[in-house]
C-alpha cells in the first residue's frame, strides 16, 4: 500500500510539473497575465476549470507579477444541480466562490431548434453573463478552461463544417475592447488533466445539456482524433503545432493574393 502511495505521488508530481511548464510557457509567450490583473476564473464545476483554478493559484504564488483570481460559477438552473461540492473545492484552494444564478437552462431549451445542439445558444448566453460579471466585479480578464483537444476539435469543426481555418486563440480582446479572454490550458492534454483530477479525487459536476447530446459534432471530432491517435501517437501535437505555423503562400485565401498584388503595384509606381 505504501509503495502504491509513493507511485501515485510520483505520478501526480510529474503530471503537475509537465502541465505547469506548459502553462507557464504559454502565459509568457502570449502575455496572458500582467501585473495588476484581476482575473475572473469561469468555474463550470468540470475537471478543466477546477484544474485551471488550481494551476493559476500555484502560478500566483510564484509569479513575478501581482494579480487577483476571482472564481465564478454560473448556476444555469439545471434540474438537480448542486454547487456545494465545487464551493468546498474552491474554498480548499483558498478562495471564495461567487455563485451567480441565471436560468439559462430553460432559455436554451426554448431557443434551440429540434435536432440541433445546445452548445451555440448556451455558450452565447454564458458569455454574456460572464462579461457582465467581469465588469461589475472589476475584472479585466476572463480565464476559460479550454484545453488542447478543445482547440483541435474546434479547428476541425471549422474546416469540415464551416469552410474556414480557425480555432480558439490563447488570448483575445472582446469586441467592446474592455476585456481580454485567456485560455491558459490551451496546450495541455485533456488526458493529463483528467488523470490529475482523478488522482486528487475532486468531485466533478455533470452538465445535463452538453452531456445529453451524443451526436454533437464536437464529439465526432474528438472521436476521430482519438482513433487517428492510435496509429499516429503524435498527431495531436502536430495539429497543435500547425495552428501556430501558418504558410500564407500555401493557402487559397484570395485576400492574401490581392494584398500582395497591391503591394507589388505600389512598389512598382
Amino acid at each position: 500500500m505504501r509503495r502504491f502511495d509513493q507511485m501515485s505521488q510520483k505520478t501526480e508530481k510529474s503530471l503537475f510539473t509537465s502541465m505547469n511548464r506548459q502553462v507557464g510557457r504559454l502565459i509568457q509567450q502570449y502575455g496572458l497575465i500582467e501585473d495588476g490583473d484581476r482575473i475572473l476564473v469561469a468555474m463550470s464545476g468540470g475537471k478543466d476549470s477546477s484544474f485551471l483554478l488550481h494551476i493559476l493559484s500555484d502560478f500566483q504564488k510564484k509569479a513575478p507579477v501581482d494579480f487577483e483570481l476571482f472564481p465564478v460559477h454560473l448556476d444555469q438552473g439545471q434540474p438537480g444541480h448542486e454547487a456545494s461540492p465545487l464551493q468546498r473545492l474552491v474554498e480548499s484552494m483558498g478562495y471564495d466562490l461567487h455563485v451567480e444564478y441565471q436560468d439559462t437552462y430553460s432559455t436554451v431549451l426554448d431557443l434551440t431548434p429540434e435536432g440541433k445542439t445546445y452548445c451555440a445558444v448556451c455558450s452565447r448566453l454564458r458569455r454574456g453573463i460572464l462579461y457582465r460579471l467581469a465588469r461589475e466585479k472589476g475584472c479585466n480578464r476572463i480565464a476559460l478552461g479550454h484545453h488542447r483537444e478543445d482547440l483541435l476539435s474546434t479547428f476541425l469543426m471549422n474546416a469540415f463544417f464551416n469552410g474556414k481555418l480557425g480555432s480558439m486563440p490563447p488570448v483575445y480582446r472582446i469586441e467592446e475592447g474592455d476585456l481580454h479572454v485567456i485560455r491558459p490550458l490551451a496546450t495541455v492534454s485533456e488526458d493529463d488533466i483528467r488523470s490529475y483530477v482523478e488522482i486528487q479525487g475532486w468531485t466533478v459536476l455533470p452538465c445535463n445539456l452538453c452531456g445529453s447530446q451524443e451526436g454533437a459534432r464536437r464529439k465526432q471530432m474528438e472521436t476521430m482524433l482519438s482513433e487517428m491517435e492510435r496509429s499516429s501517437p503524435q498527431i495531436k501535437n502536430s495539429l497543435l503545432a500547425a495552428l501556430g505555423n501558418i504558410h500564407r503562400d500555401e493557402l487559397m485565401d484570395q485576400s492574401l493574393w490581392i494584398g500582395d498584388r497591391r503591394a507589388m503595384a505600389t512598389t512598382a509606381e
